[in-house]
């Protein structure tokens, strides 16, 4: 019986388990094992009772032998027990026909396993050793390098990184120890650009690596050749270094960061694999990540976990899935293959896919993550038959929905001078919208500033609907979408909306309570409170006189539905639209007020006296243009105690402050504008002293020469 249940798989024998067990019954019979079908042949009943304990025995040991090989097996091997189900099963690449590729452009040549290319939504820029080019997305087919380069380092360029909240500003760092953030104009680059808007200068040696905050606005990492990790504040021209990180004792692999930009992790020469808290620079975890001397990669994915790339002992290419909180073991590690190009992991975190793809590799390997051991599991391969120099990949908003692309990269050749976009499609016939492919993604909004975050406050990203295109604020504190609006109309026309819940000096008031100033006076804000209560009492009141009121009120709805109807049909424009749901719960009725009458007469005559004495203060010390009238009138509008007033007077006043809020954004447009040729001037100008100060030297050499 041993020497015919030797270990062996069942892929051996050819079948499932079912298969193996028939066929080994069927070598223990030819070895004289008798009773196996329950009835012995020569045994009677006690034969039969015999083989059905020796049929026992039997199926257990083949259980237990399959069990074992199941343990033992990859989860390549696992794949053919199976189809594990996946909508991303059938994710296919597809590669982009020759005349919608960039051509004629000039690849570096470089060993370094640096990020060459870098793609969003308007340009894509590659790497030409000192310099690099913009060509603006829409620009395929045979490009001009010669008059859209960025021309400023002197050194190669070792990364290439887009701003997520802007489209138009690139950083790029260098062997010349510097990062430089660039401004690209509105079209593209008609000739070459050479002033940069800043330098950032810091590191003691080449500058390795460059990664954006996710969620802070102007916040640059960066980790250098001389082992240590930088943070920055690019908006901040005086003293932009933030934080310098210092734990490494060798050279730096990689640099990643999580999806709230609250942790970092970096993969070094030293084999560790860290954890690192950017701004106070502690070590959270470490561990040994991969025993081989080649370089590692780590990412972050998006449930608590690290994948990393690298080697082993033996020089095979391996992945591993890290509890970022215990990096002493990884969850799980496997052997991707044995070939010597360094391995790079993108991670898409509304698919939950990982694509590995090797330097000098024809292939890209994309496989599923979730949460349970384990954790990665292989899909599929793009397979081509040219080597990839480096991959750059489209962020989710510029990716084609109706074509199911939920990732594309952007790959230069190896050799051929051609960067050639692939897009991974997930098939399906439909060409509408998928919900189940595209959930809400990042949008180019920055969630809070520089200050704030290095203050200590995580927020996680604004996400955008990949249908719409709409942001949707996601913040840590918990406030609602329309808390959030009702802060924006604070900031912009200075109208306060307060909760009818809330309590004011004690007194809990009913309904909604709207005050228009214009930040003159804090007390006059209060007065005006006082006397939306009290015009909400009265109108309150008025609803208690009988029946007709009531059916008054009810006709007054029907008319005032009818007419809001009729103008929604005629408003074309979406924006006022939406600036008119703003102002919809002006409509509820308050809670009648049952105050004796007396009290209300005496409360009408408050009321107008401190409406009186509003829009006197607002004659001294406001400025009487057309724009305070328009408010005023707005003002007039919303505390008024009929409900009979025109729908169309507010609607006029709403577009009057849709107005001033466009000529508000386009006067900060061009003040920004300004700001920034401000800027770009005052580097000119140091430039130009600088190098007339050069010259005065060489002339002083040249004449003490002489």
């Amino acid at each position: 019986m041993s020497s015919v249940c030797t270990r062996s798989s069942t892929f051996n024998f050819g079948g499932t388990r079912s298969e193996f067990v028939g066929k080994l019954r069927a070598l223990c019979e030819a070895g004289g094992v008798t009773g196996l079908a329950g009835s012995g042949g020569g045994g009677g009943g006690g034969g039969g009772a015999g083989g059905g304990v020796e049929e026992k025995r039997i199926s257990k040991s083949t259980d237990d032998i399959a069990d074992s090989d199941e343990r033992d097996m990859t989860n390549t091997q696992l794949w053919f027990r199976g189809v594990r189900p996946s909508k991303f099963r059938h994710v296919y690449g597809l590669p982009t026909r020759k005349e919608c590729c960039y051509t004629d452009i000039s690849v570096v040549r470089s060993g370094n396993d640096g990020n060459f290319c870098a793609v969003n939504p308007t340009f894509l820029a590659i790497v030409a050793d000192t310099t690099f080019v913009v060509i603006p997305i829409a620009t395929t087919g045979r490009i001009d390098f010669q008059c859209c380069k960025v021309i400023g380092h002197a050194g190669q360029i070792l990364d290439l990184k887009w701003n997520p909240f802007d489209d138009h500003t690139i950083a790029s760092a260098s062997d010349d120890c510097t990062i430089k953030i660039w401004n690209i104009p509105e079209g593209g680059l008609v000739n070459n650009l050479t002033n940069y808007v800043t330098e950032l200068v810091g590191h003691k040696r080449k500058v390795l690596h460059i990664e954006w905050h996710p969620t802070a606005s102007n916040v640059l990492l960066s980790a250098g050749f001389d082992h240590t990790v930088c943070v920055w504040d690019t908006g901040n021209t005086e003293r932009p270094l933030l934080n310098v990180i210092d734990c490494h004792v060798d050279m730096i692999y990689s640099l990643a960061i999580n999806r709230d930009g609250s942790m970092i992790a970096t993969t070094s020469k030293d084999k560790k694999l860290r954890v690192i808290e950017p701004r106070s620079g502690i070590v959270v975890s470490e561990g040994i990540c991969h025993l081989g001397t080649k370089c590692s990669k780590a990412v972050f994915l998006d449930n608590g976990r690290i994948l990393t790339t690298g080697f082993s002992r033996h020089s095979d290419r391996q992945y591993a899935v890290w509890d970022q909180h215990d990096l002493r073991k990884p969850l799980t590690q496997e052997v991707i293959d044995s070939s010597s190009g360094i391995v790079t992991p993108y991670y898409d975190y509304d698919t939950r896919m990982v694509y590995l793809a090797g330097k000098g590799d024809g292939n890209i390997r994309y496989y599923e993550v979730v949460d349970e051991p384990p954790y990665v599991h292989y899909l599929n391969q793009f397979l081509s038959g040219q080597p990839q120099k480096a991959l750059g990949f489209m962020p989710k908003r510029g990716l084609n929905v109706h074509q199911c692309e939920v990732f594309r990269f952007y790959k230069l050749h190896a050799a051929g001078n051609i960067c050639e976009p692939i897009s991974m499609i997930v098939p399906r016939k439909s060409t509408l919208f998928q919900s189940d492919l595209y959930p809400d993604t990042l949008a180019n909004l920055p969630a809070i500033g520089a200050k704030e975050w290095f203050q200590g406050r995580n927020v996680s990203p604004i996400l955008m609907s990949m249908k719409t295109g709409e942001s949707i604020m996601e913040v840590s504190n918990g406030k609602s979408n329309r808390n959030s609006i009702e802060s924006k109309i604070q900031r912009t026309h200075s109208i306060h909306l307060t909760n009818g819940n809330q309590t004011n000096g004690g007194t809990n008031t009913n309904g909604h309570t709207v005050s228009i100033s214009n930040g003159t006076d804090k007390n006059h804000q209060q007065q005006q409170q006082q006397q939306q209560q009290q015009n909400g009492g009265n109108y309150g009141s008025n609803l208690t006189n009988g029946n007709n009121n009531n059916n008054h009120s009810i006709s007054v709805k029907q008319q005032q539905h009818n007419s809001l109807n009729k103008e929604n049909e005629q408003l074309d424009n979406r924006k006022s639209d939406n600036n008119t749901k703003k102002f919809a719960f002006l409509s509820q009725p308050t809670i009648p007020d049952y105050r004796p009458q007396t009290i209300i007469e005496k409360s009408q005559k408050t009321s107008t006296n401190q409406s009186t004495k509003f829009h006197q203060l607002q004659a001294i010390f406001g400025q009487q243009t057309t724009n305070h009238k328009d408010i005023a009138n707005l003002q007039n509008n919303l505390l008024s105690n009929s409900r009979n007033s025109s729908r169309n007077s507010s609607l006029e006043n709403i577009n009057l402050l849709n107005s001033e809020n466009e000529l508000r954004k386009a006067f900060n447009k061009q003040a920004d504008e300004i700001k920034s040729l401000r800027k770009t001037l005052n580097v000119s100008e140091k430039r130009v002293r600088e190098l007339e100060a050069e010259v005065k030297r060489l002339q002083q050499q040249l004449k003490q020469h002489q």
